[in-house]
């Protein structure tokens, strides 16, 4: 078996496999911000079937969303409580849609090629997201992945166009 094979059987139960690791990495997670710029990825063997490669244009991610139900802002003006309409809220997108949208928010110089499950705690879930720098010389000169160039392109993730955004749009 090749590593990338282990590395895979190792993150089927990461809470059982890591153990101690799993528990120190959640609680530095916690205490960082939202969306935090990584060298390199957590899960190197899902991030190389997403499409990552180690070089430069490339970009990682990590990504906290908060886990739950979304829950509707309230009015600032009176309204009968049952007009509210804030409870069991559906936001038919996934969680790691939003993670998507966020870490494209943060970088608005790069694009969103995808994304993948790394954690996730009581509150919290973390995502690592794959981003390309379009008008970065090697990834123009990549043919896998230079179709992110194009102007059509643009802004991916608040379009629903990753495999997240897709999922969510029912595609």
């Amino acid at each position: 078996m090749g590593a990338y094979k282990y590395i895979r059987k190792i993150w089927e139960q990461p809470k059982k496999n890591l153990g101690k690791l799993w528990q120190q990495r959640l609680i530095l997670w916690r205490k960082e911000d939202t969306v935090v710029r990584i060298e390199h990825p957590t899960r190197i063997d899902r991030a190389h079937t997403l499409g990552y490669k180690a070089k430069q244009g490339f970009v990682m991610a990590r990504v906290k969303v908060s886990r739950g139900g979304y829950e509707r802002p309230r009015h600032k003006a009176a309204r009968k409580p049952k007009k509210f309409g804030f409870v069991n809220y559906n936001l038919n997108k996934s969680k790691q849609a939003i993670a998507e949208e966020k870490a494209a928010k943060k970088f608005p110089n790069l694009e969103v090629l995808n994304s993948y499950w790394v954690g996730e705690d009581g509150p919290n879930m973390w995502y690592e997201v794959i981003m390309l720098d379009p008008n970065h010389s090697a990834v123009k000169s990549d043919r896998t992945v230079n179709w992110i160039t194009n102007a059509a392109n643009r802004g991916r993730a608040n379009r629903g166009l990753t495999s997240a955004g897709k999922k969510s749009r029912g595609l």
